[in-house]
């Protein structure tokens, strides 16, 4: 993992429950998550609604990392005294279910930044940015653009 931590003379007690975030999507091994986010914790960046809580986020992580299969590298984190920014590069292959049988098995880097905001030494609140569009041009599912003349 290449990772650069920006406001190092900040603390975020929260910061270890981010990077087990991170390493049990990698791992696929979910069981961190009851301690990592509070009870009443919101996946704002979630493609389906859901509960609040561990279960709600353990329901979409179960889609990223079962369905789509990513694997994140982390490339940077921002602390403040309640958030928590993180830069990676989710690693995956397209699926025939999300990106169509005809893209199926080609492998895309989708850049991401994740937002937590933090309550003492568990994750609160999530937004999560993707590079969605950046995935659909390197699966060959939409051209890339080309720059005017």
């Amino acid at each position: 993992m290449t990772s650069t931590t920006i406001g190092a003379s900040r603390t975020n007690a929260a910061l270890p429950a981010a990077r087990a975030v991170f390493a049990a999507i990698n791992s696929g091994d979910l069981s961190c998550l009851d301690a990592a986010v509070t009870a009443d914790f919101v996946d704002h960046g979630s493609p389906f609604p859901l509960p609040p809580g561990p279960e709600g986020y353990r329901q979409v992580l179960t889609y990223v990392t079962r369905v789509l299969a990513l694997r994140y590298e982390l490339m940077d984190e921002f602390v403040t005294d309640d958030r928590i920014v993180i830069r990676a590069l989710g690693h995956g292959v397209a699926v025939a279910p999300v990106h169509g049988e005809q893209f199926a098995g080609r492998p895309y880097t989708m850049p991401t930044i994740h937002i937590y905001r933090t309550e003492g030494d568990r994750l609160a609140e999530h937004w999560g940015v993707r590079d969605e569009l950046g995935v659909l041009q390197q699966i060959g599912a939409l051209p890339k653009p080309t720059p005017p003349v």
